[in-house]
This record gives structure tokens, C-alpha cells and sequence, in this order.
């Protein structure tokens, strides 16, 4: 109950904050978007190139936990999912409020739970992940970023909805680690590191048992 009280308290705060604390929004902003969207990046700083594709790789990396906790959940994981590409937080912030913890796998491995749990999968994800990253780095304007999020609403949300993102993450991963019997601290600690742990994780992680008997985390464990 304590868990539902706080998530959905940070969902509401979270909500209120960007509708009426976040800098007002201005009229360049759609253009912006719709720019960002067909790749027409002349002129944009990298900083929001990036962070505007790394928004689309975060849910990427959520479905590959969520399809695999949402098997055992009382409610429908799919639109909670779904909407994060669109809403990011916004969307997945209830789901966290309503699921139940969930440390087992039960049934047969679907084709979508085969490809969320692929080594290559992963790799794609940490190397989309990477090049937009050194690419902010290397080629952005930080001043110009930072003047951007204090006077651009699309933007300061955005990149609040990007922390929060990369911090909600352990909520997954927590179960995750026990559905897979990972007993191995550094594995573990590796794991709760916001987005490249968890991305590094992910690779790194044993495949799933879809029986009762030892799968090969106790390579991991020892």
C-alpha cells in the first residue's frame, strides 16, 4: 500500500508540476517536434536530438522488462507500455502504483518474451543508447541546452520525464533479479546503475526458466 500511496503521489505531483510549474511553452514548439520527428535537424542542438531519441529508446528498454512482469499481473501491462512511448512516466507511473510484486515466470516464452530477452536486443538498445549519448557530448551546446530548459516547456519536461525514467527502473529490476535467482553482488550492483547498468544488465542476465528446474544464474551466483 505504501508503494501505490507513493507512486501515485509522484504521478499526480509530476502531472501538476508540468502543467503548472514547467516554463511556459512557445509557439515554435510543435515545429520543433515535428522536426525532430522527420529528422530535419539543421539548426537543433544535439543535446535535444539526442534526448528526444533517447526518450524513444527508454520505453524500448522498459518493454524489455515489462512484458516479462507484466505475465503475472492482475492488470493488462500492453497500454501502460504503449502509452510510455507517447507519455513516457506519465503513462508507466500507474502501472507501478497497481502491479504486485512478481519474483516468478510461469508458461512458455512467447515470441515477443523471446526477442525482449535476446543478447542482441540488448546490444542494439546500449549501442542506440551509446552513440546518442557521446553524440550530446561531443557535438552539443550546454549553455544553449540549459537556456532551452528553463524557457521551454517541452523541453523541461522532457528532460524531467528522462531522469525520472532512469530512476524508476530498480522498480523492475528488483523482481527481475529474483525471478532469475541472481545471487552475484556485483551483477546486482550493476544492475540498479540508472540506464547503462540496467542496459549492461540486461545483457549480462540469465535467460528466463519456464521450469522448476536450476537455469544457469547459479553460474552467475558462484
Amino acid at each position: 500500500m505504501v508503494n501505490k500511496i507513493i507512486f501515485f503521489t509522484i504521478w499526480v505531483v509530476f502531472i501538476g508540476y508540468g502543467f503548472l510549474l514547467a516554463p511556459p511553452d512557445n509557439p515554435e514548439t510543435m515545429d520543433l517536434i515535428i522536426n525532430l520527428s522527420k529528422g530535419s535537424w539543421d539548426g537543433i542542438n544535439p543535446y535535444v536530438i539526442s534526448l528526444f531519441n533517447l526518450m524513444g529508446i527508454l520505453p524500448m528498454i522498459y518493454a524489455c522488462l515489462l512484458l516479462i512482469d507484466g505475465r503475472g499481473q492482475k492488470l493488462m501491462v500492453t497500454p501502460f507500455m504503449v502509452g510510455s512511448f507517447f507519455l513516457g512516466a506519465f503513462s508507466l507511473l500507474p502501472y507501478f502504483a497497481l502491479r504486485e510484486s512478481n519474483t516468478t515466470f510461469t508458461g512458455e516464452k512467447t515470441i515477443f518474451i523471446k526477442i525482449v530477452e535476446s543478447k542482441l536486443t540488448a546490444i542494439a538498445l546500449i549501442i542506440g543508447t551509446t552513440i546518442l549519448v557521446v553524440s550530446a557530448i561531443k557535438d552539443g551546446n550546454v549553455h544553449d541546452f540549459i537556456y532551452q530548459w528553463q524557457n521551454s516547456k517541452f523541453i523541461h519536461v522532457m528532460s524531467l520525464d528522462f531522469c525520472l525514467l532512469c530512476l524508476l527502473f530498480p522498480v523492475l529490476i528488483k523482481d527481475d533479479l529474483a525471478r532469475r535467482n541472481i545471487n552475484n553482488l556485483i551483477l546486482r550492483a550493476i544492475a540498479f546503475i540508472p540506464l547503462f547498468g540496467t542496459l549492461i544488465y540486461m545483457i549480462l542476465r540469465p535467460s528466463l526458466s519456464t521450469d522448476e528446474t536450476p537455469n544457469n544464474s547459479e553460474v552467475l551466483a558462484s
